[in-house]
Order: structure tokens, then sequence, then C-alpha cells
């Protein structure tokens, strides 16, 4: 019970880091979008787009949370635990599509550059980068446990770079008049953007497609199980993560006899455990009439 309660405690103070980081960057998206129409910077605004992703993906993750806490039903009878994984494949999605814009944006402004005041970029990009920093604290510890919330903490460093380049390009404007480091700029967040959502998507849509776990070899888990003692084979073998933390295993397993059936499911689910971190199993147990090794 105290366990629960201190888990409780924990999920709780989570949620309300989350509430922060979303406030403060909704109000640092709104700064720097007033701030690159003032100036004319468009890579002020391609930062304030990446915040508002940020913000975006930080409540979506927070609702992701609250869903998936909820116990398995009738309707989800292996509960809601993917909320959070689907939630990380919206904010990929849309990391995809900023991405693009952005670029978009920066080629047409080569065309029909603009005059860009950099003292206003400087500032508002020093404001943005404090809360960068800030909101990077906040996620920090809980982006260790969670894809959403690793992807969050990523975005909001990459977000804390961004910022420190924005302030290079206005000081080289001021110094040198050099306008084209605000579309060079763009197209760099707009690069790292997409590199972002690159790496992680492939991630996201192997476990919604129920992939196999990374660094876990079917044909390894089966040699494993037909090492067990009274275990003749093992077939129809189906190995996929429910989400980015547990593993299921569902298998057909052929043992000399019913009477041993027992012993055998208890040392199976015990290795799948051990060695592969397979905390959920199904396993259909066959006899095999002829004999271990006679057919």
């Amino acid at each position: 019970m105290g366990h629960e309660h201190h888990h409780h405690d924990v999920e709780s103070m989570g949620d309300r880091r989350l509430g922060w980081a979303i406030a403060i960057n909704m109000l640092l998206t709104l700064a720097q979008v007033v701030g690159g129409i003032l100036s004319g910077s468009l890579a002020l605004i391609a930062d304030a787009l990446h915040n508002f992703s940020d913000a975006t993906s930080l409540l979506i993750a927070l609702v992701a949370r609250k869903i998936g806490r909820q116990p398995a039903d009738h309707f989800k009878t292996f509960g809601y635990k993917r909320a959070e994984v689907i939630a990380a494949l919206i904010n990929l999605v849309t990391l995809v599509i900023i991405g693009l814009y952005l670029i978009y944006e920066a080629l047409w402004r080569v065309y029909e550059p603009q005059i860009i005041e950099g003292w206003m970029v400087i500032i508002v990009a020093g404001i943005a980068l404090v809360i960068d920093v800030i909101t990077a604290i906040l996620t920090y510890s809980m982006s260790k446990q969670s894809m959403n919330m690793r992807a969050a903490f990523l975005h909001n460093v990459s977000d804390a770079l961004a910022s420190v380049g924005v302030i290079i390009a206005g000081s080289l404007i001021l110094l040198y008049e050099w306008y084209w480091t605000d579309t060079a700029l763009t197209l760099l967040i707009a690069g790292y953007v997409l590199y972002q959502a690159a790496t992680m998507l492939p991630k996201t849509i192997h476990i919604l497609m129920q992939g196999a776990p990374q660094g876990i070899v079917i044909d390894e888990v089966i040699q494993v199980m037909e090492k067990v003692d009274g275990v003749s084979s093992v077939h129809h073998l189906h190995l996929w993560q429910m989400d980015e933390h547990h593993n299921s295993l569902e298998a057909h397993v052929v043992i000399g006899g019913l009477d041993e059936m027992e012993r055998v499911k208890t040392a199976l689910k015990t290795e799948l455990e051990n060695r592969f971190d397979i905390t959920h199993s199904t396993l259909e147990f066959e006899v095999d009439h002829c004999g271990k090794g006679c057919c």
C-alpha cells in the first residue's frame, strides 16, 4: 500500500511538472511569434513553431499518461498502456509536417528577402533559451522511463541549441548585415526536426505493428525454451511489445506428458522473464505421443 501511494505521488509530481512546462512553452511560443513578426525573422518564427510543437507534444503526453493509467476493461482487455505510443506517433508526424513547412518558408524567403531587426531576435531568443533550459530540467527525470518524455526532453535540448543559433544569427545580422544567416538557420532547424522524427518514427511504428522487442531474437528464445527439461519442441511462437517497457509472448509447447505441464510451465515462465524480460507469456501445451527424440 505504501509503495502504491509513493508511486501515485511520483506520478502526480510528474503531471505537475508537465503542466508547468506546457504553460511556459505556450507563453514562449506567443512571445517568439510576436518577436518574429516585429523583427521580420523567419528563424525566430521557425523556433516558435518548434516550441509550439514541444508544448503540444507535452500536452499530448500528459493526456496519454492519464489514459495509460486506466485499468483494463471489457473494451480494452490489454489496458491502455499504448496510449503513450500513439501519442508519440502523433507528435512525430506533427514534427515532420512542421519541418517540411519550415523548409518551404525558408526557400520562399530566398526569393523574397526581408529586413530583420537583429536586437529583437537576440532578446527573444535569449528568453527562449532560458525557458528551454527550465523545461528540459522539468522533463529530464521523466525522460528516463518514457518514450514520449524522452522525445520531449530531446526536443527541448534541441530548442535550446536552436535558440543559441538564433542568437548567433541575430549577432551576425547586427555586425555584418548577413541576412542570409536567418534563412540558413531556418533550414538547419528544419533539418534537425526531421532528423529527430526520422530516428524515433521507426521504433514507434514497430511497437504499434506488434514487432518483436529490440535485442531479442526469436530463434534464440526458441532455443532457450527447448533446453528446458521436459520440452520436446516449440512452434507457433509470437513475440511483441505492449509498450516500450512490457514484452509479451505466446507459443505452442510440445511436452512428453500432461503430468509435467505445471512444472514445465513454471520453468518456462521463469526462464523467459529472467533471460528476456518477458513478463507476460501465454503457453499452449501439446503432448508428444511419440516420445522425445523418436520421431
